[in-house]
């Protein structure tokens, strides 16, 4: 492909388990490109088989960016993202290619590649210390209740399972005594490069079968052990998440193993129904049938060829 002026970012997104990895490689290997990860627990090192982290050999010789990049130990905002992958897209992949893939099920994390995200206001030291050690005591059930009451209208869409994202809001809502929801409104930035928005999706019902056997798929290839071995970090952010914290608290006795399979999945589906909702609602995506390859890839290259006219 020869390289041009303008450059195009195709964008794959959808819920959890929904196929979008092996679309994105099918489509690298054909676009000749590179893919960056939105995923943002794939960041984390430590953390590979409970976010389903592509393997070298499911990566199919196709470049991957934003995996295995952190520690679990790192803090990395949406804001550190935007920074560093613009960087990535601007003064690297597009000085050599026309064309790079963006996909991952992390809303926040792509709108931020799409329209910026507005200026949020520095929380002082205190009031993240005082919710950090709320969260500790008290535990994220807890601040999340309190984050419905100041923004209702962010928790209609927000991973309240993610202990970062409820910090994050909760510490902008009490410092600025607005909303946290309201700084995502006041501007949309202009990027250097054109944006191809896909979404993929299945029936409800074959979706969260896939979750299932997902999930049976992991505790099968160690999840369990891999949660046991960073319990030194556990109350990190990156491990306040789904599929780490109902294992941690298996393993300090709250319930039973059949117990903790039953809730990995049901959190696991209601996570991917807040997935849905937050694209469906958040920006302008076409959707497909993840299993219409064709379909993704016909509308790819129309969106080209008409841009290029």
């Amino acid at each position: 492909m020869a390289i041009t002026s303008q450059k195009y970012l195709i964008l794959i997104v959808g819920p959890t388990a929904v196929g979008k990895t092996d679309l994105s490689i099918r489509l690298a290997h054909l676009l000749q490109t590179e893919i960056i990860s939105a995923d943002s627990r794939q960041f984390y090192k430590e953390l590979s088989i409970g976010t389903a982290k592509p393997t070298p050999e499911e990566m199919d010789g196709v470049i991957h960016h934003f995996i295995d990049s952190h520690h679990i130990t790192d803090y990395y905002s949406a804001g550190d993202f935007e920074r560093d992958a613009i960087r990535l897209l601007e003064e690297d992949i597009f000085k050599r290619k026309d064309v790079a893939i963006m996909t991952g099920g992390s809303g926040l994390f792509v709108k931020a590649i799409t329209d910026g995200l507005d200026e949020m206001p520095e929380a002082p030291l205190e009031i993240r210390e005082t919710l950090m050690n709320r969260l500790e005591t008290e535990g994220l059930e807890v601040l999340a209740g309190e984050l419905k009451k100041l923004d209702p209208e962010y928790c209609t869409t927000a991973d309240l399972q993610n202990s970062q994202r409820v910090v994050r809001a909760l510490e902008v809502c009490l410092s600025a005594g607005r909303p946290f929801s309201e700084f995502h409104k006041n501007h949309k930035v202009e990027r250097s490069f054109q944006c191809i928005k896909i979404g993929i999706e299945r029936p409800r019902e074959e979706l969260y079968d896939r979750i299932n056997r997902r999930m049976d798929m992991m505790l099968a290839n160690g999840l369990v052990d891999e949660v046991n071995g960073v319990t030194a970090f556990r109350n990190h952010n990156a491990l306040q998440t789904v599929g780490y914290k109902e294992v941690f608290e298996y393993l300090d006795g709250d319930f039973d193993y059949p117990t903790m399979i039953e809730l990995l999945k049901r959190n696991s589906r209601r996570y991917a129904k807040r997935q849905i909702t937050w694209f469906k609602n958040q920006d302008n995506f076409q959707w497909f049938n993840a299993d219409d390859f064709n379909g993704v890839y016909g509308y790819i290259k129309q969106q080209l060829k008409t841009a290029n006219n």
